[in-house]
């Protein structure tokens, strides 16, 4: 049987391993300092703790790196990798699943960046529906760890936001993610988001499912809800509760309180 053809998930091409690499040097700066109280206080999403967290992007970095190897071999992952890779760091201790994070964390970005030009032209993953060269491979990694970071950091710092060089990627790429985070909700239409930081306007379309686009280049002046562009990744994320959505962000609370209910989030 054929390759099955590259499925083009993302928008165009963006250095994003800077990206990552900078969201885990935060990360472990972070959880340094942590005690094993600290460890196992309430995440977000708040069934999480700290540690739930860590464990996650731990055993993510784990996950990563083989489904690179093979990738760069041309070797299918095992079905059973993932699930026996989960078993492992759900059995750790919450110190454990620190420490050993912020390990796989920093070997995972060291590995990605010894890889040479030609081999990163080769890389190809198949992960479920999706076929992922190097840049898709790295983005998805990337939203991944900046999501969580914010997961971790603002447990311990209520006003903390998403970092400036995630944030200025993610907001191009929430198409693509928005069809599963998200159900229709109230009646059909279009809502017009414009960003901040960088400057963005997006159409949400709510109907049957949801799609999220940009908008036409005059939309701005018509905007219905105006916000930084690390809030509006947030909230499609699901991470724009009212607890933590900045003064920043101005429209019809009524709208936005519509669009929280709208994007669930993963």
């Amino acid at each position: 049987m054929g390759r099955r053809r590259r499925r083009e998930i993302l928008p165009a091409m963006t250095d994003s391993l800077p990206v990552i690499a900078g969201s885990v040097d935060r990360l472990a700066d972070l959880v340094r300092s942590l005690d094993d109280d600290a460890l196992v206080r309430p995440a977000y999403p708040t069934e999480w703790r700290i540690c739930d967290v860590l464990s996650h992007i731990g055993s993510g970095a784990v996950i990563w790196s083989r489904l690179a190897e093979d990738g760069l071999a041309g070797t299918p992952t095992p079905d059973d990798f993932n699930p026996s890779v989960w078993a492992e760091w759900n059995a750790k201790s919450p110190r454990s699943q620190a420490d050993d994070c912020l390990v796989v964390d920093r070997r995972l970005v060291d590995r990605l960046a010894d890889v040479a030009d030609e081999e990163r032209a080769r890389l190809h993953v198949s992960l479920g529906p999706m076929e992922l060269g190097w840049d898709d491979f790295l983005r998805m990694r990337m939203g991944e760890h900046v999501v969580h970071e914010w997961d971790v950091a603002v447990a311990l710092d209520p006003t903390a936001t998403l970092a400036d060089d995630g944030a200025a990627i993610l907001v191009d790429q929430l198409g693509a993610i928005a069809g599963f985070a998200s159900k229709p909700v109230g009646e059909p239409g279009t809502i017009v988001v414009a960003t901040t930081g960088p400057g963005r306007s997006f159409a949400i379309t709510i109907d049957e499912g949801v799609t999220l686009e940009p908008a036409a280049a005059d939309a701005d002046a018509r905007a219905d809800v105006t916000m930084p562009a690390e809030a509006f990744v947030r909230l499609v994320y699901g991470r724009l509760d009212p607890d933590h959505t900045p003064a920043a962000v101005t429209g019809d609370p009524a709208i936005v309180d519509r669009l929280r209910q709208v994007f669930t989030g993963f």
